[in-house]
């Protein structure tokens, strides 16, 4: 089936192929190439990386070892630092990993040709083969990398890292004497921070704030609280308007999604615990000072009211949108792979055929999304934030609440907006990453650009 006609045709789902974007719906065969939609080709690299992906054991701190993927030798691998306006190189090799591999620059707003989605955007690379990913990092904040390659698999089995973007002016993001990485991951069953089954000891000096950056890389919620006071900074890598103290509620972060938070070290010279995720902690202040508890909250803060307004930080007018989308998750029998059982939908549809979301560059888009499944989605729009308006019917009110990752759960609906500004075409699905092999995938694609890669079993690529 035509991929340009709205319909995405068959998949590896259906034993078959997806080609997209190759008709005259959305774009002719003349049209701009996903592979044309690169970064500054001319200009030199200001940081350049060299990543190799292994299919190795990985050895968990504190832990057992367990068979997965690894960069450098290492998973979680290594932490990519940039400053905001750093065009960012980043060469992957794939050593050992059979399927193939790809980089996915989750929140990062690449240009298309960088957003390391096989079948999409590019061809997975194989065993022997190298593949490079430009970018600027026009945004400071938080962010992670990782394959989207059968990535329900090798996410799960530790094929990722953190990239941190510093902003060009230190004066743009919220004072902070010391910045650490927060990495959580679950390996094995093994609930891991930065790649330790242990709690991890920061040293800081009493009275000074540290600045925590919190990276869901799992399929399922983290919840985040601490045994003291703290302030969310900034969520999916936009900072937080007028940030408040949050005691007595924990902070619940998406798959997928990132969440700063703002510690102060008890001035007495004790130690701060911070849980993330739960099951690990991080203990800030005094090394040689006793542990203290840190019981779960059980009221959660509602980042629809936290913060204060800020009118100027939205370019656009979200209530006047060009295109307005109705996403219906839901839930019906079919049958994926020849295997029957009740799979995830998207406005009535199984991917491979949920309709493309169109768009044109330019475009203010208005989605409303809405819940029927039962279970909890953490939606991810590559290439592209969102601004959160409404939830229920509520307006939000506190600082503008702009993400890549939203957690939807069951019975809840939400009205978003976006810019199209970012020509391409971008995959929008499930972070629960075995919910979008079992259907919960769509995709924005503008009009005009085609792909002449495909998803199936010819081309070896499966992104999900």
């Amino acid at each position: 089936m035509d991929m340009g006609a709205g319909g995405h045709g068959e998949s590896a789902h259906a034993h078959g192929t997806a080609a997209f974007g190759a008709g005259s719906a959305l774009g002719t065969r003349g049209g701009v190439d996903v592979t044309e939609l690169v970064a500054e080709p001319d200009r030199p690299a200001d940081v350049h990386v060299d990543l190799i992906a292994r299919a190795e054991t990985i050895e968990v701190d504190g832990g057992r070892p367990v068979e997965g993927f690894t960069v450098n030798g290492t998973s979680p691998g290594p932490e990519i630092r940039a400053t905001q306006g750093d065009l960012v190189e980043v060469t992957l090799e794939n050593e050992s990993v059979a399927a193939g591999a790809t980089l996915h620059w989750h929140g990062i707003d690449v240009p298309n040709a960088a957003d390391g989605v096989a079948g999409i955007t590019q061809d997975a690379v194989p065993v022997g083969g190298r593949f490079t990913y430009r970018f600027v990092a026009e945004d400071a904040g938080t962010y992670w990398y990782h394959s989207h390659q059968v990535s329900h698999d090798q996410v799960v089995r530790g094929l990722l890292g953190a990239i941190v973007v510093d902003p060009a002016d230190p004066a743009d993001a919220a004072p902070a004497d010391a910045d650490v990485t927060a990495l959580l991951h679950v390996y094995g069953g093994q609930h891991t921070l930065n790649g330790s089954a242990e709690d991890e000891r920061i040293a800081a000096e009493p009275g000074s704030t540290v600045r925590v950056r919190v990276i869901n890389t799992d399929s399922g919620t983290a919840a985040v609280w601490a045994s003291s006071p703290f302030r969310v900074v900034a969520i999916d890598g936009r900072e937080v308007n007028g940030p408040t103290d949050v005691d007595g509620e924990r902070l619940l972060v998406p798959a997928g999604g990132r969440a700063d938070v703002a510690v102060t070290a008890p001035p007495d010279g004790s130690v701060l615990r911070l849980r993330t995720g739960g099951a690990r902690s991080l203990l800030i202040g005094d090394p040689s000072a006793p542990e203290p508890s840190a019981p779960q909250p059980s009221e959660t803060l509602d980042l629809l009211d936290y913060g204060t307004p800020d009118p100027g930080a939205i370019d656009f007018d979200p209530t006047a949108p060009d295109r307005s989308y109705e996403y219906a998750i839901g839930r019906r029998p079919g049958l994926i792979d020849g295997r029957p059982g009740y799979f995830w939908t998207i406005n009535g549809k199984l991917f491979p055929d949920v309709p493309m979301f169109e768009v044109a560059e330019g475009d203010v888009v208005a989605m409303r999304i809405r819940n029927d499944s039962g279970e909890v989605h953490p939606m991810h729009l590559h290439g592209h934030h969102v601004v959160v308006l409404t939830r229920d019917g509520v307006a939000a009110s506190g600082s503008p609440w702009i993400v890549d990752s939203l957690d939807v759960h069951p019975g809840e609906g939400y009205d978003i907006a976006f810019v199209a500004d970012n020509p391409g075409i971008w995959s929008d699905h499930c972070h629960t990453l075995q919910h979008a092999v079992d259907g919960l995938i769509a995709h924005v694609m503008y009009e005009g650009v085609t792909t002449p890669f495909t998803i199936g079993p010819e081309s070896g690529n499966r992104p999900d």
